[in-house]
């Protein structure tokens, strides 16, 4: 327990220091910054923000350049996406309520969502858990670019966990489900643990939602999830 505690507390200095980093210009591209000047930013003496610098080196949170008259600091692809992590926490706070409105636009998918979704360990648990039987296929939705943060939020948050299993020889994943509407119409966006996609979200109905809602690839549509 008093480890869990320490290792909570030294993140937020580290997430403190990255923002302010960040903020300094080091979102995206280097920036000089000495140690003096972090501390000003940290408040901080120069000694404790040259650690501070080396632990973040350490944790591989920032990237340093030696090779000018100053060191050049940048966040490292890990420390933009702790401090993404922290953003999406906060918009949870003063922006969501219970759900969370995606856009996007109809894409053909990988023609595999229909052999996994009629497995009947999967489609037992999507009737008990969201109370419907889906129809054996998904509706595959590429989402708007100025939606990823909160497509990031969703598959970050708690859903409704549907099981794994292993049959015929072979091993199917977890999925995390997420109540959904579309136009009215319940369904629910799924996560497969195994997922091949970055920016494309699956949704499983009871209905054919192609036909039903009349859709075709490059149709517009919105979904209001449940988190």
């Amino acid at each position: 327990m008093v480890r869990l505690t320490r290792r909570v507390s030294m993140d937020e200095k580290y997430t403190f220091a990255l923002r302010k980093i960040a903020l300094l210009g080091g979102f995206d591209d280097y920036v000089a910054l000495s140690s003096r000047e972090l501390g000003d930013a940290l408040d901080m003496s120069q000694q404790s923000a040259s650690k501070r610098i080396l632990e973040l080196l350490d944790e591989k949170l920032i990237t340093r350049d030696l090779g000018a008259r100053r060191q050049r600091i940048k966040l490292s692809e890990r420390g933009v996406e702790e401090l993404r992590k922290e953003y999406n926490e906060y918009r949870r706070i003063f922006e969501l309520t219970d759900h969370v409105n995606l856009r996007g636009i109809v894409r053909t998918g990988m023609g595999q969502g229909g052999y996994y979704i009629c497995q009947k360990p999967y489609m037992d648990q999507f009737s008990e858990k969201l109370n419907f039987r889906p129809y054996e296929g998904t509706l595959n939705i590429e989402v708007d670019k100025s939606d990823l943060n909160k497509l990031d939020l969703i598959r970050n948050s708690e859903g409704c966990v549907i099981e794994g299993f292993a049959g015929g020889g072979r091993s199917f994943g977890k999925v995390n489900a997420h109540k959904a509407k579309i136009r009215n119409i319940e369904c629910a966006m799924v996560i497969p643990e195994r997922s091949h996609y970055t920016n494309v979200i699956e949704i499983v109905c009871q209905y054919h939602l192609r036909r039903t809602l009349s859709l075709s690839d490059g149709d517009r549509v919105e979904i209001k999830i449940e988190v």
